[in-house]
Parts: structure tokens; sequence; C-alpha cells
């Protein structure tokens, strides 16, 4: 099994490398003196290769990378590719291929328009929604999810909306509240610095948004007006995530564990699926393989988790744009571990009780 996954692994990290490759070796080729030395008089042959790179090959190394393979993501992504195409090949040597572009621009422009629909019913189901977290007594990260996973359960494009969602909400919209101090919520970041280190990451962020965009601005407006959406959408997503870690610490109610990490994971567990409470130091201090989803707070020291959680059968986890994957350990580290440990030996052993009734 050991093998297997490391396998997987290695798989994945080359088709990343492949595709990065793809990408920057087509874009090189375009934008560079040494690139546009090498083509040769007859653009045709160099243009369609580069077409079948952005449209085929990088769409298939971006699904082997994210080992999700569908035919509607390739669909999309086939589409994003012949759209990319037109930024990275100039668009002198795109002439004779302006119908595949279009056919690109066409398959996106479908797809908007079903997004556009699923957003209409978004908006239109937003109050019954709203009534149903307002009526939880769940914190807001499930709470939210629970409610639109009702409403619309099969939807990605809609979940990773929610998501982004959350991530301005967090982000904007939170600052004036307090995170609960109740009997049964632990925090998970106060014996660490990962808040200080994120923001060192947010100032390091804005330091080399002001310095690339100052540098890019002249050669190349486009890939600096890029660079300065992602940079602020980067530190939007580092402000709602250490709102959305100091507002939601894990709380253990009497017939489930809600923990979450700020944006990027959360799961919802409950205590008779817990087969095993693992404390044993020597197993705690190895190395976490990726069966094994860890909420713990990492910064410049290496941590070890204080339990660890082996669950009777996998269960799913939510991660960073609402992606869903199934885990059969956690592993977890919060600020008062033997309160944290005592409470959850108590709730485990009511569940048992309960399933011998």
């Amino acid at each position: 099994m050991g093998c297997l996954v490391l396998h997987k692994k290695t798989v994945s990290f080359i088709a990343l490398f492949l595709l990065l490759l793809v990408i920057s070796s087509n874009y090189v080729l375009y934008h560079s003196s040494f690139g546009l030395q090498s083509l040769p008089a007859d653009l045709n042959g160099v243009v369609v290769g580069s077409i079948l790179d952005l449209s085929l090959l990088a769409p298939l190394l971006f699904l082997a990378w994210q080992r999700k393979f569908s035919l509607k993501h390739f669909i999309v992504l086939m589409a994003t590719g012949l759209i990319a195409a037109r930024f990275i090949i100039p668009s002198e040597y795109l002439a004779s291929f302006q119908t595949v572009m279009w056919l690109g621009v066409g398959i996106e422009g479908v797809l908007i328009l079903f997004e556009l629909s699923l957003l209409f019913m978004l908006v239109k189901n937003v109050p019954p929604i709203l009534r149903r977290i307002k009526s939880s007594s769940l914190p807001l990260l499930f709470s939210f999810s629970r409610a639109v996973n009702e409403k619309f359960p099969n939807q990605t494009f809609l979940h990773i909306l929610c998501s982004e969602m959350l991530m301005f909400y967090y982000a904007f919209g939170t600052w004036k509240k307090q995170p609960s101090n109740e009997g049964n919520t632990f925090t998970l970041y106060k014996r660490s610095s990962f808040i200080t280190f994120q923001i060192m990451i947010i100032h390091a962020i804005v330091i080399e948004t002001l310095g690339l965009h100052w540098l890019l601005h002249n050669t190349s407006m486009t890939l600096s007006i890029v660079l300065l959406i992602l940079n602020i959408y980067s530190i939007v997503f580092f402000i709602g995530d250490i709102q959305a870690l100091r507002l939601n610490p894990l709380r253990a109610d009497d017939d489930h564990l809600y923990i979450s990490f700020g944006l990027a994971k959360r799961m919802e567990i409950p205590f008779r699926d817990i087969a095993e409470i693992v404390e044993d130091a020597h197993i705690l201090e190895q190395k976490i393989p990726s069966t094994t989803i860890e909420f713990i707070a990492r910064d410049f020291e290496t941590v070890h988790p204080d339990l660890l959680l082996t669950l009777k059968s996998p269960i799913e986890a939510t991660l960073f744009m609402g992606i869903k994957k199934k885990y059969k350990q956690v592993a977890i580290r919060v600020d008062d571990p033997h309160a944290f440990k005592k409470i959850v030996k108590e709730r485990l052993e009511k569940a048992q009780r309960d399933e011998l009734i």
C-alpha cells in the first residue's frame, strides 16, 4: 500500500512538472529572442503543435496531476487551453486558425451561460439557505456548507463559488466578531506562531506585488495585471484564512466533532465512527501518511499531533475550493491537549455505550 501511495505521488509530481514545462516552453517559444530565432520559416506546423500542446496535452497532464479524470473537466480544460493559446501565441501567427480559436471561446461561452444559470438558482435560494444557517447551532463553516449541499448536492461550480463567498466574508465581514470560548471548544493555533507566519507571508506578497508590478508594467502589461490580481486574491485568502481559524475553534458536541483549519480544510466526525484514539508518542512522531488529514498549526518548528483518530471507515473532508477527499485517520494538535483528550474519550465512550443499547 505504501509503495502504491508513493507511486501515485511520483506520477502526480511528474505530471505537474511536465505541465509547467509544456506551458513555459510554449510561452518562451513566442516571447523570447531565443525562441523567435528558433522558429522556422513555415510556422503552421509549430503553431499546430502549440495548439495541441495547450488544448490536449496540458489538460491531460493537469488531470493526471489532480488524479481526477472526467470528460466534463477535460472539455472545460480543452476550451481553456484554446483560449490560453490566443494569449500565448501572437495573433499574427493565428490567422489561419481562427475557427479553432473561436471553438474554444464558444465552448467557454456555453459553459459560462450554464454556470450563470446555476448562479441565478443560487441567488434565488439565498433566503432559505440563510434561514437554514440561522436555525443551525453549528459553526458557520459547517452550517453554510450543509445548507448549500442540501439545495445543490452535486454542483461543483456552486460549491467552489460558495467557498469563495466564505473567503470574502471572513476577510471583510468578521472583524467585530469574537471566537467562541465555550467549554467544548478548543483552539488550534496558540501554541505556534502560525498566524504570525501568515502575516509575514501577506507582507511578502505586498512587497512582491509592488516590485513585480513596477518591473513588468512597461514590458508586459497583461502579465503585470494577471500577477497583480493573483497577488490580491492571495492576500484576501490569507486574511480570510486567519479570521476563519480564529473564529472557528474545534468543537466537540455530544455526537460529533467539528474541526476546521481556517479555510483550507474542515471535517465533521461522528464519535460513533471513531475506531481508536492513538496517543502513543512513538506513533505520533512518525511521518504522517497521505491517508491521514492533519489539523496542526505548523510554523518554523517541527511539531507532532497530540492524538490520532483512527476511523472505522474513511470520512469525507472538505478542502480548499470545496474539493472533497476521504481520509482514514485524523491527526489533531490543540492548545489544551489534556482537556481535549478527556472530552473526546468521554464522548467516544458514550457513543460506544449507545451502540450497545
